[in-house]
């Protein structure tokens, strides 16, 4: 025994410094915590102003609100871990930004038009061509039961196969190649999602569609001007489409890198 009686301060004080290091965050916890809490604030912000888009643009997309369950989507999905590290800063302003090999990651407010174009439910078999970051893909995959993905860019679908994974996104399925053909091994779709803009309708993707189903594609030219468009098959087989908004997207392209 010590007489001195130090041994069990000692003992006392080191007991206390380990409950002080379970109960305060390491210094890097909390940094970690800050910008988490940084990022949740600007999450919250896009999606307010999402809100104020869809009404000043009601008259064209004859939306005046989004559906709540694409709002909470929105709201959810990391937008920061699907850009590259040097844009983070901007992850949640309203505008496309680049995601390297001459791709872009669309505006969040054309992802959530977009979206609820679709009219996706749950356990819907969607398809997206152009997968991009992946960051579409996650916002299908908080609102349907599968989600097939297609993305010419081998770099950019092997990240994004990488970011969805390490996100928990289990029912997303990632391919590369060329989605202009769709993916019809697992055909039919209920809906179908474009992400670059092709010259005309691809048939490929129509033909995938189930009857019912819905197809938002951008379509048209580089030196002229694009329309969201918005395909639907009737129970009969039959199509209609809708011109919804004047957009701008990159073109969908072959293996050679034209536009198809």
């Amino acid at each position: 025994m010590n007489s001195s009686g130090r041994g069990p301060l000692r003992t006392l004080w080191s007991c206390l410094v380990a409950l002080a290091g379970a109960l305060i965050p390491t210094a890097g916890g909390m940094m970690d915590a800050q910008a988490q809490d940084a990022y949740d604030l600007q999450r919250k912000r896009m999606v307010e102003e999402i809100a104020g888009l869809a009404r000043e643009t009601r008259f064209e997309t004859g939306r005046a609100a989004l559906s709540e369950r694409v709002m909470v989507a929105m709201a959810k999905v990391p937008r920061h871990e699907f850009v590259p590290a040097g844009e983070r800063r901007d992850a949640y302003a309203n505008r496309p930004l680049p995601i390297g090999h001459g791709q872009t990651i669309s505006q969040p407010y054309i992802v959530a038009l977009m979206t609820d174009l679709m009219e996706v439910r749950p356990g819907d078999r969607v398809l997206e061509i152009g997968t991009g970051s992946g960051y579409q893909a996650a916002v299908l995959a908080e609102l349907a039961g599968t989600v097939y993905t297609i993305e010419i860019v081998e770099p950019l679908a092997r990240e994004a196969a990488q970011t969805l994974n390490r996100l928990g996104y289990r029912n997303v399925m990632t391919r590369t190649g060329d989605g202009y053909q769709g993916w019809p091994e697992h055909a039919p779709f209920d809906a179908i999602m474009v992400t670059a803009a092709p010259r005309e309708v691809p048939k490929p993707l129509v033909d995938q569609l189930k009857p019912g189903g819905r197809l938002v594609v951008p379509v048209g030219g580089q030196g002229a001007g694009q329309s969201l468009l918005v395909i639907e098959k009737k129970p009969d087989g039959t199509v209609t489409r809708r011109n919804v908004l004047a957009v701008r997207f990159v073109p969908l392209t072959d293996q050679s890198g034209r536009q198809q």
